[in-house]
């Protein structure tokens, strides 16, 4: 099967998709899409453990796909421009990772 992804969307699916963490972190994008939160709404919204988000969030900020403003307990996140620039790019790296998947668990 021809690989469908360029270079960039490789990286997203990595970051998304091919680790174990992924799935977590899309969560928290597909999240933040909607509206800026910090950490404790992140948590509550999405039932995650508060430390398990605090430490997603750095992963995200760290490669530049997050933004933040204010500061310590309040401080709230969004998308960076880049991964909005990329988000059709991100739900399409979604879909195929979970096709994927889909074909590993099958056959």
């Amino acid at each position: 099967m021809a690989n469908p992804l360029n270079s960039d969307d490789r990286l997203l699916w990595w970051w998304f998709v091919g680790t174990r963490g992924g799935p977590t972190r899309a969560r928290i994008v597909m999240a933040l899409k909607e509206e800026p939160l910090n950490a404790k709404q992140l948590a509550d919204f999405l039932d995650i453990n508060y430390k398990t988000v605090r430490h997603h969030l750095k992963v995200l900020s760290d490669h530049h796909l997050l933004e933040s403003f204010g500061d310590k307990y309040g401080k709230a996140y969004s998308l960076s421009p880049v991964l909005e620039a990329n988000y059709e790019a991100f739900v399409q790296v979604q879909k195929t990772g979970l096709s994927r998947r889909v074909v590993r668990i099958i056959g």
